[in-house]
Protein backbone atom coordinates (compact mmCIF):
# COMPACT_ATOMS: atom_id res chain seq x y z
CA UNK A 1 0.00 0.00 0.00
CA UNK A 2 1.32 3.32 -1.11
CA UNK A 3 1.15 5.79 1.34
CA UNK A 4 0.12 9.56 -0.47
CA UNK A 5 1.04 12.50 1.19
CA UNK A 6 -2.28 14.34 2.18
CA UNK A 7 -2.59 17.55 -0.31
CA UNK A 8 -2.65 20.17 1.32
CA UNK A 9 -4.92 23.58 0.15
CA UNK A 10 -2.54 26.00 -2.06
CA UNK A 11 -2.84 29.61 -2.14
CA UNK A 12 -3.21 31.70 -5.46
CA UNK A 13 0.72 33.48 -4.60
CA UNK A 14 1.97 29.90 -4.83
CA UNK A 15 0.58 29.20 -7.77
CA UNK A 16 2.13 31.90 -9.01
CA UNK A 17 5.70 30.98 -8.05
CA UNK A 18 5.20 27.22 -9.68
CA UNK A 19 4.22 28.57 -12.69
CA UNK A 20 6.74 31.40 -13.23
CA UNK A 21 9.50 29.06 -12.28
CA UNK A 22 7.58 25.58 -13.65
CA UNK A 23 7.76 24.22 -10.47
CA UNK A 24 6.32 20.69 -10.67
CA UNK A 25 4.26 19.65 -7.80
CA UNK A 26 1.54 20.33 -4.94
CA UNK A 27 3.32 17.50 -2.09
CA UNK A 28 2.54 19.08 1.02
CA UNK A 29 6.09 19.34 2.05
CA UNK A 30 7.24 21.06 -1.35
CA UNK A 31 4.37 23.89 -1.23
CA UNK A 32 5.61 24.90 2.37
CA UNK A 33 9.44 24.76 0.75
CA UNK A 34 7.95 27.32 -1.56
CA UNK A 35 5.60 29.04 1.09
CA UNK A 36 9.05 29.38 3.44
CA UNK A 37 11.45 31.18 0.40
CA UNK A 38 7.89 33.67 -1.15
CA UNK A 39 7.96 34.42 3.10
CA UNK A 40 11.24 35.56 3.69
CA UNK A 41 12.29 36.46 -0.15
CA UNK A 42 11.31 40.56 0.85
CA UNK A 43 12.98 40.14 4.38
CA UNK A 44 17.08 40.61 3.69
CA UNK A 45 18.14 37.63 5.61
CA UNK A 46 20.14 34.81 4.71
CA UNK A 47 18.95 31.33 4.10
CA UNK A 48 20.26 27.72 4.03
CA UNK A 49 18.31 25.26 1.71
CA UNK A 50 18.96 21.55 2.98
CA UNK A 51 18.30 18.88 0.93
CA UNK A 52 19.40 15.88 -0.74
CA UNK A 53 21.22 16.29 -4.10
CA UNK A 54 19.18 16.55 -7.14
CA UNK A 55 15.96 17.22 -5.13
CA UNK A 56 15.75 20.97 -6.94
CA UNK A 57 17.45 22.84 -4.42
CA UNK A 58 18.09 25.56 -7.05
CA UNK A 59 14.69 26.52 -7.53
CA UNK A 60 14.26 28.22 -3.80
CA UNK A 61 17.47 30.92 -4.03
CA UNK A 62 15.34 32.17 -7.43
CA UNK A 63 12.28 32.20 -6.01
CA UNK A 64 14.04 33.98 -2.96
CA UNK A 65 15.39 36.54 -5.51
CA UNK A 66 12.78 37.30 -8.23
CA UNK A 67 10.47 37.72 -5.08
CA UNK A 68 12.17 40.24 -2.85
CA UNK A 69 13.86 44.01 -2.99
CA UNK A 70 16.49 43.04 -5.34
CA UNK A 71 14.98 41.62 -7.98
CA UNK A 72 16.11 43.74 -10.86
CA UNK A 73 19.80 43.03 -9.04
CA UNK A 74 22.38 40.81 -10.53
CA UNK A 75 21.41 36.95 -9.44
CA UNK A 76 25.01 34.63 -9.48
CA UNK A 77 24.90 31.17 -9.00
CA UNK A 78 28.45 29.61 -7.87
CA UNK A 79 28.94 26.05 -6.87
CA UNK A 80 31.19 25.68 -5.11
CA UNK A 81 32.43 22.09 -5.14
CA UNK A 82 33.35 22.83 -9.11
CA UNK A 83 35.88 25.18 -8.41
CA UNK A 84 39.52 23.78 -7.21
CA UNK A 85 40.51 24.80 -3.72
CA UNK A 86 43.31 27.05 -4.75
CA UNK A 87 40.91 29.35 -6.98
CA UNK A 88 37.91 29.77 -4.72
CA UNK A 89 39.32 32.75 -2.96
CA UNK A 90 39.75 34.67 -6.48
CA UNK A 91 36.47 33.37 -7.76
CA UNK A 92 34.56 34.66 -4.91
CA UNK A 93 36.63 37.83 -4.10
CA UNK A 94 38.73 38.58 -7.19
CA UNK A 95 42.22 38.89 -7.34
CA UNK A 96 44.89 41.57 -8.44
CA UNK A 97 47.18 41.43 -11.43
CA UNK A 98 50.30 39.77 -10.31
CA UNK A 99 48.61 38.19 -6.92
CA UNK A 100 49.80 34.74 -8.28
CA UNK A 101 50.81 32.72 -10.82
CA UNK A 102 48.81 33.49 -14.12
CA UNK A 103 47.15 36.49 -12.72
CA UNK A 104 48.12 38.77 -15.40
CA UNK A 105 45.36 41.44 -14.77
CA UNK A 106 42.96 42.09 -11.61
CA UNK A 107 39.54 40.24 -11.89
CA UNK A 108 36.26 41.22 -9.94
CA UNK A 109 35.19 38.30 -7.67
CA UNK A 110 31.46 37.22 -7.84
CA UNK A 111 30.80 38.92 -4.66
CA UNK A 112 31.64 42.65 -6.20
CA UNK A 113 29.99 41.34 -9.88
CA UNK A 114 26.70 41.17 -7.22
CA UNK A 115 26.71 44.20 -5.58
CA UNK A 116 23.37 45.02 -4.80
CA UNK A 117 21.75 41.82 -5.90
CA UNK A 118 22.18 37.81 -4.81
CA UNK A 119 24.73 35.06 -4.36
CA UNK A 120 23.52 31.24 -4.42
CA UNK A 121 26.29 29.33 -2.83
CA UNK A 122 25.51 25.88 -3.72
CA UNK A 123 27.34 23.09 -2.26
CA UNK A 124 28.67 25.44 0.49
CA UNK A 125 30.06 22.55 2.68
CA UNK A 126 32.72 22.49 -0.02
CA UNK A 127 34.48 25.39 0.68
CA UNK A 128 37.94 25.37 2.45
CA UNK A 129 37.77 26.69 6.62
CA UNK A 130 39.87 30.03 5.23
CA UNK A 131 37.01 30.84 2.73
CA UNK A 132 34.63 30.03 4.87
CA UNK A 133 36.56 32.81 6.97
CA UNK A 134 36.15 35.09 4.30
CA UNK A 135 32.81 34.47 3.83
CA UNK A 136 32.08 35.03 7.41
CA UNK A 137 33.26 38.88 7.46
CA UNK A 138 31.30 39.49 4.28
CA UNK A 139 28.00 38.75 6.15
CA UNK A 140 29.24 40.32 9.32
CA UNK A 141 30.30 43.40 7.64
CA UNK A 142 30.23 43.16 4.10
CA UNK A 143 34.01 43.79 3.68
CA UNK A 144 35.92 41.47 1.94
CA UNK A 145 39.94 41.49 0.53
CA UNK A 146 40.95 40.71 -3.03
CA UNK A 147 43.71 38.03 -3.54
CA UNK A 148 47.04 40.07 -3.01
CA UNK A 149 44.88 43.03 -1.69
CA UNK A 150 45.11 45.46 1.44
CA UNK A 151 42.64 47.87 0.39
CA UNK A 152 39.33 46.74 1.92
CA UNK A 153 35.98 46.97 -0.10
CA UNK A 154 32.72 46.51 0.91
CA UNK A 155 29.71 44.73 -0.87
CA UNK A 156 25.82 44.86 -0.46
CA UNK A 157 24.81 41.11 -1.04
CA UNK A 158 22.13 38.97 0.23
CA UNK A 159 23.87 35.53 0.23
CA UNK A 160 21.60 31.80 0.27
CA UNK A 161 23.31 28.95 0.02
CA UNK A 162 22.68 25.53 -0.05
CA UNK A 163 23.74 21.96 0.87
CA UNK A 164 23.32 18.44 0.50
CA UNK A 165 25.29 17.76 3.68
CA UNK A 166 24.82 17.55 7.89
CA UNK A 167 25.84 20.81 8.28
CA UNK A 168 25.77 20.21 12.35
CA UNK A 169 27.77 17.12 11.99
CA UNK A 170 30.17 19.53 9.68
CA UNK A 171 30.40 21.47 12.95
CA UNK A 172 31.32 18.77 15.38
CA UNK A 173 33.78 16.97 13.14
CA UNK A 174 35.68 20.56 12.17
CA UNK A 175 35.35 20.97 8.50
CA UNK A 176 32.15 23.59 8.92
CA UNK A 177 32.74 27.30 11.10
CA UNK A 178 29.96 26.87 13.62
CA UNK A 179 29.94 30.65 13.66
CA UNK A 180 29.35 30.78 9.82
CA UNK A 181 26.61 27.77 10.14
CA UNK A 182 24.47 30.45 12.09
CA UNK A 183 25.14 33.29 9.94
CA UNK A 184 23.95 30.97 6.94
CA UNK A 185 20.73 29.39 8.60
CA UNK A 186 19.26 32.16 9.55
CA UNK A 187 16.12 30.67 7.82
CA UNK A 188 16.48 27.43 6.78
CA UNK A 189 14.12 25.47 4.01
CA UNK A 190 13.96 21.79 3.40
CA UNK A 191 13.63 20.62 -0.07
CA UNK A 192 12.31 16.96 0.12
CA UNK A 193 13.31 14.12 -1.39
CA UNK A 194 11.69 12.90 -4.31
CA UNK A 195 10.06 9.66 -2.75
CA UNK A 196 8.50 11.53 -0.39
CA UNK A 197 6.77 13.53 -2.77
CA UNK A 198 3.95 10.92 -3.99
CA UNK A 199 1.56 11.79 -7.17
CA UNK A 200 4.41 14.33 -7.77
CA UNK A 201 6.97 11.63 -9.49
CA UNK A 202 4.33 10.92 -11.90
CA UNK A 203 3.63 14.33 -12.40
CA UNK A 204 7.13 14.96 -13.15
CA UNK A 205 7.52 11.98 -15.48
CA UNK A 206 5.03 12.98 -17.66
CA UNK A 207 6.60 16.43 -17.89
CA UNK A 208 10.07 15.31 -18.83
CA UNK A 209 8.26 12.68 -20.97
CA UNK A 210 6.40 15.74 -23.02
CA UNK A 211 9.51 18.00 -23.02
CA UNK A 212 11.47 15.14 -24.48
CA UNK A 213 8.89 14.83 -27.02
CA UNK A 214 9.22 18.62 -27.89
CA UNK A 215 12.51 19.15 -27.85
CA UNK A 216 13.59 16.55 -30.01
CA UNK A 217 10.22 16.07 -32.05
CA UNK A 218 9.92 11.99 -31.26
CA UNK A 219 6.42 10.67 -30.68
CA UNK A 220 5.79 10.46 -26.61
CA UNK A 221 5.54 8.10 -24.30
CA UNK A 222 3.08 7.43 -21.76
CA UNK A 223 2.75 5.13 -18.43
CA UNK A 224 0.85 2.36 -17.43
CA UNK A 225 -0.64 1.56 -14.60
CA UNK A 226 1.30 -0.71 -13.56
CA UNK A 227 4.57 1.38 -14.44
CA UNK A 228 3.20 4.66 -12.46
CA UNK A 229 2.81 2.28 -9.37
CA UNK A 230 6.39 1.19 -10.15
CA UNK A 231 7.66 5.25 -9.97
CA UNK A 232 6.00 5.82 -6.75
CA UNK A 233 7.42 2.72 -5.30
CA UNK A 234 11.09 3.03 -6.43
CA UNK A 235 12.94 5.02 -3.78
CA UNK A 236 15.29 7.59 -6.46
CA UNK A 237 18.24 7.92 -4.82
CA UNK A 238 19.63 9.85 -7.43
CA UNK A 239 16.00 12.17 -6.79
CA UNK A 240 14.73 14.33 -9.21
CA UNK A 241 17.69 14.15 -11.63
CA UNK A 242 17.29 10.59 -11.67
CA UNK A 243 14.13 10.76 -13.05
CA UNK A 244 14.34 12.89 -15.62
CA UNK A 245 17.56 10.77 -17.06
CA UNK A 246 15.73 7.90 -16.81
CA UNK A 247 12.17 9.50 -18.24
CA UNK A 248 14.81 10.68 -21.11
CA UNK A 249 16.28 7.39 -21.89
CA UNK A 250 12.71 5.96 -22.37
CA UNK A 251 11.19 8.76 -23.90
CA UNK A 252 14.62 7.99 -26.53
CA UNK A 253 14.01 4.04 -27.14
CA UNK A 254 10.29 3.67 -26.34
CA UNK A 255 9.44 6.74 -28.47
CA UNK A 256 5.53 6.05 -28.69
CA UNK A 257 5.26 3.27 -26.78
CA UNK A 258 3.30 3.27 -23.43
CA UNK A 259 5.56 2.35 -20.76
CA UNK A 260 5.20 -1.13 -19.36
CA UNK A 261 6.26 -1.89 -15.55
CA UNK A 262 8.62 -3.77 -16.85
CA UNK A 263 10.14 -1.89 -19.12
CA UNK A 264 10.64 0.88 -16.25
CA UNK A 265 12.19 -1.73 -13.82
CA UNK A 266 14.50 -2.63 -16.81
CA UNK A 267 15.84 1.09 -17.00
CA UNK A 268 16.48 1.22 -13.30
CA UNK A 269 19.49 0.43 -11.12
CA UNK A 270 17.20 -1.47 -8.55
CA UNK A 271 19.18 -3.23 -5.32
CA UNK A 272 16.62 -4.39 -2.16
CA UNK A 273 16.99 -0.70 -0.46
CA UNK A 274 15.60 1.18 -3.62
CA UNK A 275 12.03 0.06 -3.14
CA UNK A 276 10.24 1.46 -0.76
CA UNK A 277 7.73 -1.94 -0.15
CA UNK A 278 9.06 -4.90 -0.26
CA UNK A 279 9.62 -5.98 -3.75
CA UNK A 280 11.38 -8.13 -6.00
CA UNK A 281 13.90 -6.83 -7.47
CA UNK A 282 15.67 -7.66 -10.92
CA UNK A 283 19.65 -9.21 -11.46
CA UNK A 284 21.32 -8.68 -14.39
CA UNK A 285 20.63 -12.05 -15.75
CA UNK A 286 17.88 -11.42 -18.03
CA UNK A 287 15.73 -14.77 -17.39
CA UNK A 288 16.14 -14.40 -14.19
CA UNK A 289 14.38 -11.33 -14.18
CA UNK A 290 11.76 -12.52 -16.23
CA UNK A 291 10.88 -15.51 -14.16
CA UNK A 292 11.24 -12.93 -10.55
CA UNK A 293 8.42 -10.81 -12.34
CA UNK A 294 6.41 -13.63 -13.22
CA UNK A 295 6.66 -14.58 -9.83
CA UNK A 296 5.78 -11.46 -8.71
CA UNK A 297 2.73 -11.27 -10.57
CA UNK A 298 0.95 -13.95 -8.16
CA UNK A 299 0.59 -11.36 -5.48
CA UNK A 300 -1.89 -9.10 -7.56
CA UNK A 301 -3.82 -12.28 -8.88
CA UNK A 302 -6.21 -12.63 -5.79
CA UNK A 303 -8.12 -15.33 -7.40
CA UNK A 304 -5.26 -17.57 -7.63
CA UNK A 305 -4.12 -17.55 -3.92
CA UNK A 306 -5.87 -20.51 -2.65
CA UNK A 307 -4.09 -22.38 -5.58
CA UNK A 308 -0.68 -21.10 -5.15
CA UNK A 309 -0.68 -21.68 -1.45
CA UNK A 310 -1.83 -25.43 -2.14
CA UNK A 311 1.37 -25.77 -4.46
CA UNK A 312 3.48 -24.12 -2.10
CA UNK A 313 2.22 -26.57 0.30
CA UNK A 314 2.90 -29.15 -1.60
CA UNK A 315 6.37 -28.64 -2.56
CA UNK A 316 8.17 -26.97 0.55
CA UNK A 317 5.16 -27.54 3.32
CA UNK A 318 6.46 -24.25 5.04
CA UNK A 319 3.77 -22.42 4.55
CA UNK A 320 -0.08 -22.87 6.50
CA UNK A 321 -3.25 -22.21 4.46
CA UNK A 322 -4.32 -20.34 6.75
CA UNK A 323 -4.00 -16.77 5.71
CA UNK A 324 -3.10 -14.68 2.75
CA UNK A 325 -0.37 -13.08 4.91
CA UNK A 326 1.79 -16.32 5.31
CA UNK A 327 2.00 -16.66 1.66
CA UNK A 328 3.32 -12.84 1.62
CA UNK A 329 5.93 -13.99 4.28
CA UNK A 330 7.33 -16.59 2.12
CA UNK A 331 7.24 -13.82 -0.63
CA UNK A 332 10.05 -11.89 0.77
CA UNK A 333 12.75 -10.56 -0.49
CA UNK A 334 14.99 -12.26 2.74
CA UNK A 335 13.37 -15.83 0.89
CA UNK A 336 13.37 -15.24 -2.86
CA UNK A 337 17.20 -16.59 -3.18
CA UNK A 338 16.71 -19.37 -1.20
CA UNK A 339 13.61 -20.46 -3.50
CA UNK A 340 14.75 -19.56 -6.81
CA UNK A 341 18.14 -21.59 -5.77
CA UNK A 342 16.29 -25.07 -5.13
CA UNK A 343 13.69 -24.13 -8.32
CA UNK A 344 10.39 -24.85 -6.59
CA UNK A 345 8.70 -22.78 -9.12
CA UNK A 346 8.42 -24.76 -11.89
CA UNK A 347 4.97 -25.65 -11.12
CA UNK A 348 3.34 -22.50 -10.40
CA UNK A 349 5.07 -20.56 -12.88
CA UNK A 350 3.61 -23.47 -15.47
CA UNK A 351 0.15 -22.81 -13.75
CA UNK A 352 0.30 -19.07 -13.86
CA UNK A 353 0.55 -19.06 -17.81
CA UNK A 354 -1.82 -21.99 -18.43
CA UNK A 355 -4.53 -20.31 -16.78
CA UNK A 356 -3.04 -16.69 -18.35
CA UNK A 357 -3.53 -18.13 -21.82
CA UNK A 358 -6.59 -19.44 -20.81
CA UNK A 359 -8.33 -16.08 -19.81
CA UNK A 360 -7.05 -14.82 -23.34
CA UNK A 361 -8.40 -17.66 -25.16
CA UNK A 362 -4.62 -18.88 -25.98
CA UNK A 363 -3.64 -15.65 -27.70
CA UNK A 364 -0.04 -15.29 -26.78
CA UNK A 365 0.84 -11.79 -27.68
CA UNK A 366 -1.80 -10.72 -25.14
CA UNK A 367 -0.92 -13.37 -22.34
CA UNK A 368 2.94 -11.77 -23.00
CA UNK A 369 1.51 -8.36 -22.04
CA UNK A 370 -0.23 -9.35 -19.00
CA UNK A 371 2.96 -11.55 -17.69
CA UNK A 372 4.84 -8.62 -18.92
CA UNK A 373 6.96 -10.89 -20.86
CA UNK A 374 8.16 -10.44 -24.41
CA UNK A 375 6.46 -13.30 -26.99
CA UNK A 376 9.38 -14.80 -27.33
CA UNK A 377 10.73 -15.61 -23.99
CA UNK A 378 6.75 -17.03 -23.42
CA UNK A 379 7.12 -19.26 -26.42
CA UNK A 380 10.30 -20.39 -24.81
CA UNK A 381 9.13 -20.67 -21.25
CA UNK A 382 6.21 -22.70 -22.72
CA UNK A 383 8.31 -25.45 -24.33
CA UNK A 384 10.49 -25.62 -21.15
CA UNK A 385 7.02 -26.20 -19.17
CA UNK A 386 5.84 -28.63 -21.94
CA UNK A 387 2.82 -26.52 -22.04
CA UNK A 388 0.62 -26.99 -25.38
Amino acid sequence: MIQMPVKTEISEEILRVKQRLSIIGDSPALIEAIKRAVTVAPIDLSVLVTGPSGSGKEFFPKIIHQFGARKHKKYIAVNCGAIPEGTIDSELFGHEKGSFTGAVSSRKGYFEEADGGTIFLDEVAELPLTTQARLLRVLETGEFLKVGSSVVQTTDIRVVAATNVDLLKAVAEGRFREDLYYRLSTVVINVPPLNERGEDIVLLARKFAADFAEKYMTKPISFSDEAKRALMLYNWPGNVRQLKNVIDQLALFEAGEEISRRQLLESLPINRDSMSTPMIAPSDDSSELERKMIFQMLFSMRDEIENLKKVINDKSGEVSSSSYTDVRALMAPEHVSDQFANNPLDLSEKKVIEDTLARHNGNKKQAAEELQISLRTLYRKMQDLGIS
